[in-house]
């Protein structure tokens, strides 16, 4: 079963391109036509460092066009249902996370606000955008999971719209109550650390997963509700560098921020406040420097729309989601040891994150047997899954 985990550079190019392709435009950023201001040739952030004439503080991503979208034009039903009274607090908040199910434009907008370094130089902002269908992969009373599935289409050079491209994005588990948190340490390793039950009391916890069902981080907070908005702040956590960045940046090793939730009339945000942390090694018994590079602004927003075709994210998930719940099981049997794990990478130019994702896309179109996905998923852990206890 070996030679299931994939080699990127030898792998069939008529297994991978379209999946490859999906990860160029997730990965790279794209842009969409805007309806209400296609006259306007340059978008500037609010945050837009007014007195540097700098060219490269042009947005990176979101250039290319996708289709007409139709949002939805009645107020988001989810977010009235919250205005209603008599509900409890507890069932204000699954209310509020179940309403970030649905069809979803979703716009993904990040720049650094502050520099911490002398004569600190900006980097460019970033945006991006999808197409998103987000499912409710698990509903019980203390626990609910949401999987974000993409269905990109985009124009073309020669101005016409590709074909559907679909793959998996990242997944949200929220948690009542939970007092076993992720925690990243750096260098791709997380460790469990026990919380309090006074501390997590009334408080959900939402752990992050990244597109191929590994961890990401993982925080906790209240939701609160009030008249015209509901919103839950996660506390402080520690981030792998984002993928939008690992391409271009080499100067911080992660990010410790805040994560903001909020229902809003047209659909929900993510706000994230974000510090670029650097580790300073010194000497070997020396307790390493942190270094703090800059702060970033991050706003994602889902807004509602209709009449957007969403059956190949349906069918994606039909076809895929057994062998994401056998890696997902993999991965709950690993956290509830609470041990410190480290993802690594493989011989010959292989990862993690290609091998699983070319095998989802693999088993999107192809039909595998439970035992081969099995053998696969066992090996995928052995190979780049290492754990305190191995």
């Amino acid at each position: 079963m070996i030679k299931n985990i994939i080699d990127v550079k030898t792998a069939s190019r008529k297994l991978i391109c379209p999946l490859l392709a999906a990860i160029c435009l997730l990965v790279s950023g794209l842009g969409w036509t805007n309806e209400d201001s296609s006259d306007v040739e340059v978008q500037r952030f609010t945050y837009s460092w007014q007195f540097h004439n700098d060219s490269q503080l042009s947005p990176r991503g979101g250039t290319s066009k996708g289709p007409v979208i139709t949002k939805l034009a009645e107020v988001n039903p989810s977010w009235l249902e919250l205005q209603k009274s008599g509900a409890s607090n507890f069932e204000k908040d699954r209310m509020a996370i179940l309403s970030m199910a649905g069809e979803y434009r979703a716009s993904f907008d990040f720049i650094e606000t502050i520099g911490f370094a002398e004569n600190y130089s900006p980097q460019n902002p970033y945006q991006s955008w999808g197409t998103e269908y987000i499912f409710v992969v698990e509903n019980r009373e203390n626990f609910i999971s949401l999987q974000h599935i993409l269905v990109m289409t985009v124009q073309t050079p020669g101005g016409e719209m590709s074909k559907p491209m679909t793959m998996k994005h990242w997944r949200q588990d929220w948690s009542y109550e939970d007092s076993q948190l992720n925690v990243y340490q750096g260098n791709n390793t997380w460790r469990m650390k026990q919380l309090p039950a006074k501390t997590v009391k009334g408080h959900w916890t939402q752990a992050v997963y990244q597109v191929d069902d590994s961890p990401r981080y993982e925080g906790f907070g209240k939701w609160k509700h009030y008249s015209g908005t509901s919103f839950w702040l996660s506390s402080e956590t520690r981030r792998p560098v984002p993928r939008r960045e690992t391409s271009v940046r080499r100067d911080y090793d992660y990010l410790l921020g805040t994560n903001r939730h909020t229902i809003t009339p047209a659909g929900w945000t993510q706000e994230e406040d974000n510090l670029k942390v650097r580790i300073v090694e010194k000497h070997s018994n020396a307790t390493p420097e942190i270094v703090v590079v800059a702060r970033e602004a991050g706003l994602n927003r889902y807004e509602r729309i209709v009449e957007f075709d969403f059956s190949p994210a349906r069918e994606f998930w039909e076809k895929t989601s057994p062998f994401w719940g056998k890696v997902r099981a993999k991965w709950k049997d690993l956290l509830d040891q609470s041990v410190q794990y480290q993802l690594v990478g493989g011989a010959a130019g292989t990862s993690y994150l290609m091998s699983v994702l070319v095998e989802g896309d693999k088993i999107s179109r192809n039909t595998v047997s439970d035992k081969n996905q099995n053998e696969f998923v066992d090996e995928l852990f052995e190979q780049f899954v290492k754990a305190e206890n191995d």
